[in-house]
């Protein structure tokens, strides 16, 4: 089994997956080196982060397949975040194109898929501005950015939800909620459905 958490940032999400899932957890990337420009090799960097996320969906499976369950720490399948940035004006078509391009092919080839549920918080923007003030422990760049894009990752988990009744849950329960694995983790027809879904810009 493999549950998704995700919201923006400083919706409690890391909080609920350690009190959570311990040891199970997937943490999100950290800061990484070499990162493609976007601005200079669209293509590249589309591809990039393709890979970063299907490294992520590997480690998922890998802890799946030693304890039985895994829980990630944001989508895996982040392609919702760029979406999210062209939703508001901080992406370019093209950049979202591209990304959707070298994503769908990860999922055509079985390397990346959907999870078996997902656990969406929405948080009102304020208290996750105090949140975020009073944790100590995390830099949040850019995390004005992010609280503008918690519609568009609502909506991006809606049309999930729409292709795959049942799997998303809107806030995060008082514990590990019952989770039946999916037979189509990796329907390209399912992808392709959800994101004809997505609302247009």
């Amino acid at each position: 089994m493999i549950l998704v958490v995700e919201g923006i940032s400083a919706s409690g999400k890391t909080t609920w997956c350690t009190q959570q899932g311990g040891q199970h957890v997937i943490a999100e990337h950290g800061r990484m080196d070499g990162v493609p420009e976007r601005a200079s090799d669209p293509v590249a960097a589309a591809v990039f982060w393709a890979e970063r996320n299907v490294d992520r969906w590997q480690a998922a499976l890998a802890m799946e397949a030693s304890t039985s369950w895994a829980v990630c720490d944001s989508d895996p399948l982040k392609l919702h975040y760029l979406w999210c940035l062209w939703q508001i004006g901080e992406a370019s078509t093209n950049d979202w194109l591209t990304e959707l391009d070298a994503t769908r092919d990860t999922v055509a080839q079985g390397r990346i898929g959907f999870a078996d549920a997902y656990i969406v918080r929405a948080i009102d923007p304020q208290l996750a501005r105090q949140r975020a003030l009073a944790d100590t422990t995390r830099r949040r760049s850019n995390f004005e950015l992010h609280v503008r894009l918690q519609q568009a990752l609502l909506s991006w988990y809606a049309a999930i939800e729409q292709v795959l009744p049942g799997s998303v849950q809107v806030g995060f329960p008082a514990k590990m909620p019952a989770v039946q694995p999916r037979d189509d983790r990796y329907s390209l027809a399912a992808f392709d459905r959800m994101i004809a879904l997505l609302p247009g810009k």
